[in-house]
């Protein structure tokens, strides 16, 4: 559930990331077979939005998290990187871990808020923003969030998040329903399944178009990555 501070959405699940979570979150997408088939699964769909977003020469990767797409991103020798998070911990983790090749290829790391960054009007050509939005309940704040990001774009923006129409959408929401008969309707959750149609609409209201998607298994999983542009 969202808090308001300021007038600005906050989360409770973006307070979880100390230094000892954050280096376990790193330690958890770089172990075990299936976490590694999904991370190069993510990453694939990542480089392949990016290509239907026109390859950006300069991308912002918001939040980036320990850096899982920062050697995806530096791919491109042109590339100018700019990466951000809510966590410092988790900058500071991606730093420290991730290759120097790498880090090196980063212009600027610095902490921020999605909903409000405090970065110029077109700051970078695309904003790169990967499982974020599916914490997000919201509608409002979704649009908050996506209006920001189109305020720091100039040209692109990328997310991805869970949506319904596949299998594991439908797995997940029965599970969810399980829950909420054996907790009820207020327990806690911080991920969500959107309608396409709800989440499209959200893009319009934020007066974006939808480029593309690019989905991890069509018809099976729930994550997409939607490819978006400012309407001009």
């Amino acid at each position: 559930m969202s808090e308001q501070t300021n007038q600005q959405p906050h989360y409770e699940f973006s307070e979880k990331y100390d230094r000892e979570h954050a280096q376990r979150y790193y330690e958890k997408h770089n172990t075990g077979f299936w976490r590694r088939l999904s991370t190069w699964r993510e990453v694939g769909m990542a480089r392949k939005a990016l290509k239907m977003a026109g390859n950006p020469r300069s991308v912002l990767d918001l939040p980036c998290g320990t850096g899982r797409f920062w050697e995806m991103l530096a791919e491109q020798p042109d590339r100018i990187i700019y990466v951000a998070d809510n966590s410092q911990s988790m900058i500071d983790a991606g730093m420290e871990n991730r290759p120097k090749k790498v880090t090196s290829r980063i212009k600027q790391a610095f902490q921020c808020s999605a909903f409000s960054t405090g970065l110029p009007d077109n700051f970078v050509e695309c904003v790169f923003s990967i499982r974020l939005m599916h914490h997000i309940e919201k509608s409002e704040d979704r649009i908050v969030m996506l209006k920001e990001f189109a305020r720091i774009s100039s040209d692109t923006i990328l997310v991805s998040l869970w949506v319904d129409g596949n299998y594991r959408a439908r797995q997940h929401l029965r599970k969810e329903k399980e829950k909420e008969l054996r907790r009820g309707k207020d327990f806690p959750r911080d991920r969500f399944v959107f309608a396409q149609a709800d989440i499209e609409r959200d893009f319009v209201d934020a007066g974006l178009e939808i480029v593309g998607h690019v989905d991890f298994v069509k018809y099976w999983d729930k994550w997409r990555t939607y490819v978006l542009r400012i309407k001009s």
